[in-house]
């Protein structure tokens, strides 16, 4: 399955164009200088940045959760999981660690970590849709409790019902349930409000008899908390 994810407003990691000046401490402008490399989709530049930022300063909570995206965005799930722990130790009550830790576990086929660390995220954080849609691919991934993962994916929508992932991340629940004509709705609606989703239209063409399934690598995916395809 193929995952979306979105652009967190509370990532905590800079915008590309942030002023440097904005940062006190040398480090953390070197974590922008990171981020902006990877949001221009250059991730192997955004390691090579960080890595020596974490060794002098392994305590950078911020660094981090971007080197464990940028290592998810890499497909090395091993060393995203283990910046995501470094990320958890550092400050257990932010969700996003979590989140990612959650992600790079599915990919590893960890999946009842994976959920763990997903429903914590949510305890944390409640309210953000994030979480709960998480949570629905966590259990979609791990090809369980499919109830669960539409009512994750229902309530994703609810704290953000503009959102067009949540919408995908519905519908494929709903597919996966033996819900076509329901799936068919949700994935229509995903693609109103974004008409440019390739990944959407594939599976409502597949649901519509009009392509043929395909077999999907399990590590492609779009990024954890970005929009861009990996």
């Amino acid at each position: 399955m193929t995952e979306l994810a979105r652009t967190s407003p509370s990532l905590g990691v800079p915008a590309p164009d942030a002023p440097a000046r904005a940062f006190a401490d040398p480090a953390d402008m070197g974590v922008a200088r990171a981020a902006a490399l990877f949001e221009q989709m250059q991730p192997e530049q955004a390691a090579a940045q960080l890595e020596p930022i974490l060794a002098a300063n392994p305590t950078s909570v911020s660094g981090w959760i971007l080197m464990g995206r940028v290592r998810l965005a890499l497909d090395q799930m091993d060393t995203a999981l283990d910046a995501a722990n470094k990320a958890i130790e550092l400050a257990p009550e932010d969700p996003r660690p979590l989140a990612i830790a959650s992600r790079a576990l599915t990919l590893l086929g960890r999946h009842d970590e994976a959920l763990s660390m997903a429903y914590r995220a949510i305890v944390v954080e409640p309210k953000n849709p994030l979480w709960h849609d998480r949570v629905a691919w966590a259990l979609l991934a791990a090809d369980r409790q499919t109830a669960d993962a539409e009512q994750a994916a229902r309530t994703a929508i609810s704290l953000d019902p503009n959102e067009a992932h949540y919408y995908f991340t519905h519908g494929m629940a709903l597919a996966a349930l033996g819900h076509v004509d329901q799936a068919r709705q949700a994935l229509a609606t995903s693609l109103r409000i974004e008409p440019g989703n390739p990944v959407a239209k594939t599976r409502l063409d597949i649901l519509n008899g009009a392509a043929e399934p395909v077999v999907e690598k399990k590590k492609r995916s779009w990024k954890l908390f970005g929009r861009k395809d990996e």
